[in-house]
C-alpha cells in the first residue's frame, strides 16, 4: 500500500506538520482495516530495516505491551533503526531489555521510587516551584520552558541524584540535544538525511551521551568511597548494584525520560488551561478535588512521548493482523490516547475524564514508566505554585514544537502574568 505524504509516518516533513493535521492523520490510521506497514528511512552510518507496523489503535498498543514475550524491547525500544554499539554505550538503558535483564535493572532503580522515598520529597518539590516562579516573576514573563517548565524536572532529578546546582543547567542543555536530534535548533543543521547532516547530528549526541555519562561516573566513583544516601549511593552500593556503564545510561534515561514527560505536561498544561478558561476555572474551584484528574488528562491530551519500537520474536496474530518473526511495530502513545473507541470526545479536555485509560506513560506490562507517581506529584506542586501566586497567568500564541517522531515537545511557550 502506498501512503500519501500526509499519512506516512516514517517520513521528518509528517512531524513538522501542525499538531492539528498529525492528529488527523492518526484518525484515518485508526479507521484503516489493519495496522499499515511503512517502509522505514535509511540512516546514514546506522542504517535501518524493510520498516514497521504502526499501531495506532488503544487496544493494538495495550496488548502489544502486555505481552512483552512476543513485543519484545530487544533488541532497542527508544529508535527505529537498531542502535549501533557506539550510541548504545549511552543509550542502550533499561528500556531496551527484557526480563531477566530488565527485572533486575529496574528492581535496583525502583529503590528511588518508593512511597516514603517520593512522600519526603513534598517539601522540596513546593520549595523548588517556588523558588523557581520566584525567579519567574522577578524576570519578568519571557519563555514559560525555559523559565518555568523545565526548570523543576531536571532539578528534582538532579537533586535525586546529587548533582550540584552549578551543573543543572549544564544537564538541561545536554538533554536538550539528546531529545532534540532530528531538530534544526538543537543539531544546527537541516533535518534531511544526508551523510554530512547525519554526521554533524551524530557528532553532538555523542558528545553529550559522552558529556552525561561522565559526570554520573565521576558521581558514581564518589559515593562508593564514600557514600551520602542519594540515589547515586543507593544505586552503586549494596548487595545488587549498578556497574558505572550500567549508571551512565541510567542518568540519561532518568534525566531525558524523567525530565522531558513532565516538562512538556506542564507546558501544554499552561496551553490547555488557557485555552479552555473553563476547565480552569473548574479545576481552581476545587484544585486538590481535580487536580488528580486533570493532571492525567493533560497527560492524555498532550502524551509527551509519542512511541516505542517493539520487535516481534515469533509469529503472532493480534486483533486480525498477522505478524512474523522479527516484524517491528510502533507503539503510538498518542493516537492510543485519541481512539474513539476508548475515549468519549476523544478530543476534548475534560479534566473530569473519570476512567482514564491513557498510555501516556506507557501500556501495562514490565516498562510501565517508574516515575509516573513523581511526574503527577511535579505537575501537581508546580500548578498550584503557578495558579496561586499568577491568577492571571496564560500562555500567549501557539508554541514552539520540536520537531521529533519521538518526543512530543514544546521548546518555547511565550506568556504573560
Amino acid at each position: 500500500m502506498t501512503l500519501s505524504a500526509d499519512l506516512d509516518l516514517s517520513q521528518i516533513p509528517f512531524w513538522g506538520l501542525p499538531q492539528s493535521e498529525r492528529m488527523e492523520a492518526f484518525r484515518r490510521l485508526r479507521q484503516m482495516d489493519r495496522p499499515v506497514f511503512m517502509r522505514e528511512q535509511i540512516v546514514p552510518f546506522i542504517g535501518g530495516g524493510p520498516g514497521f507496523y504502526a499501531l495506532v489503535r488503544h487496544a493494538d498498543v495495550i496488548e502489544a505491551s502486555r505481552n512483552a514475550a512476543v513485543f519484545s524491547s530487544e533488541p532497542c525500544s527508544n529508535s527505529i533503526p537498531d542502535m549501533p554499539r557506539w550510541l548504545s554505550v549511552y543509550f542502550g538503558s533499561m528500556i531496551n531489555m527484557d526480563d531477566p535483564r530488565h527485572a533486575r535493572l529496574r528492581r535496583i532503580v525502583s529503590r528511588a521510587f518508593t512511597p516514603r522515598i517520593l512522600a519526603k520529597m513534598e517539601e522540596d518539590l513546593a520549595r523548588a516551584a517556588a523558588e523557581i516562579v520566584d525567579r519567574a516573576i522577578e524576570e519578568g514573563p519571557r519563555d514559560f520552558v525555559a523559565q518555568v517548565a523545565a526548570k523543576l524536572p531536571v532539578r528534582v532529578i538532579c537533586d535525586m541524584m546529587g548533582i550540584p546546582a552549578e551543573a543543572h543547567d549544564m544537564v538541561l542543555q545536554q538533554t536538550n540535544v539528546i531529545l532534540g536530534n532530528s531538530d534544526p535548533e538543537y543539531t544546527g543543521v537541516a533535518p534531511d538525511l544526508t551523510r554530512r547532516n547525519v554526521a554533524k547530528g551524530l557528532a553532538k549526541l555523542l558528545r553529550a551521551g559522552y558529556t552525561l555519562n561522565r559526570l554520573a561516573a565521576r558521581l558514581g566513583d564518589e559515593r562508593r568511597k564514600r557514600p551520602t544516601g542519594d540515589l547515586v549511593s543507593l544505586l552503586v552500593n549494596g548487595e545488587e548494584r549498578l556497574t558505572p556503564q550500567q549508571l551512565g545510561s541510567f542518568f540519561i534515561l532518568l534525566v531525558v525520560a524523567g525530565s522531558e514527560t513532565t516538562r512538556n505536561a506542564i507546558a501544554y498544561g499552561l496551553k490547555l488551561f488557557t485555552d479552555h478558561p473553563d476547565q480552569r476555572a473548574f479545576l481552581l474551584g476545587n484544585f486538590e478535588g481535580l487536580i488528580g484528574t486533570a493532571c492525567d488528562e493533560v497527560i492524555r491530551y498532550a502524551t509527551p512521548v509519542i512511541q516505542f519500537r517493539r520487535t516481534l520474536t515469533q509469529d503472532y496474530e493480534m486483533n486480525g493482523t498477522s505478524y512474523r518473526k522479527g516484524d517491528k511495530v510502533l507503539l503510538f502513545y498518542n493516537s492510543a490516547n485519541r481512539d474513539e473507541a476508548v475515549f468519549s470526545d476523544p478530543d476534548t479536555f475534560d479534566i473530569t475524564r473519570d476512567p482514564n485509560p491513557h498510555v501516556g506513560f506507557g501500556g501495562p506490562g514490565p516498562h510501565y514508566c517508574l516515575g509516573a507517581h513523581l511526574a503527577r506529584r511535579e505537575m501537581t506542586v508546580m500548578f498550584r505554585e503557578l495558579f496561586t501566586r499568577l491568577p492571571r497567568l496564560r500562555s500567549i500564541g501557539e508554541p514552539d514544537f520540536l520537531l521529533s517522531n519521538f518526543i512530543n515537545g514544546v521548546k518555547h511557550l511565550r506568556y504573560t502574568f
